[in-house]
């Protein structure tokens, strides 16, 4: 709580979201959003997230390390999800309901998503303007790849 406290008022992050962010480092600050919900990220959350950015989107094992290490620092930067929402929007319909998939892969990451992450994925969805079916279609793709 301290840590989202100092971000708010801390003043430099709102600049940092202002400029044009490519929606794929968005859509990594949301995934690492997803996994520091519960208060963790854990290693086995980060290599999540890299194997998402390759298998899901396509880029190579060295450009997905590099996405998701700017990923982590606009997590850090940002106040809220709005900020990062607005540029993964950019993105497709269906790649925005990938994005919504992996952001419930993510929180299966550690064997169970818990109700924080669970509100977190739909305040984003909907944010993203992935509807309930989208998004609950999206959930039961993601629990059968955790299986």
């Amino acid at each position: 709580m301290a840590n989202f406290l100092t971000r708010l008022f801390r003043g430099g992050p709102a600049t940092a979201t202002g400029t044009d962010i490519d929606p794929l480092e968005a859509a990594a600050a949301l995934l690492v959003e997803a996994a520091l919900v519960d208060g963790v990220y854990a290693n086995l959350e980060s290599d999540m997230i890299a194997e998402i950015l390759v298998t899901s989107f396509g880029m190579e094992a060295d450009h997905a390390d590099r996405v998701l290490e700017k990923g982590e620092r606009l997590a850090e930067q940002v106040t809220d999800a709005y900020a990062l929402t607005r540029h993964v929007k950019k993105l497709s319909l269906a790649d925005r309901t990938k994005v919504v998939e992996c952001l419930h892969r993510v929180s299966l990451a550690d064997g169970e998503a818990c109700k924080f992450e669970q509100a977190f994925i739909r305040h984003v969805a909907s944010l993203l303007h992935v509807d309930d079916v989208r998004r609950a279609q999206a959930r039961r793709r993601a629990e059968n790849q955790t299986l």
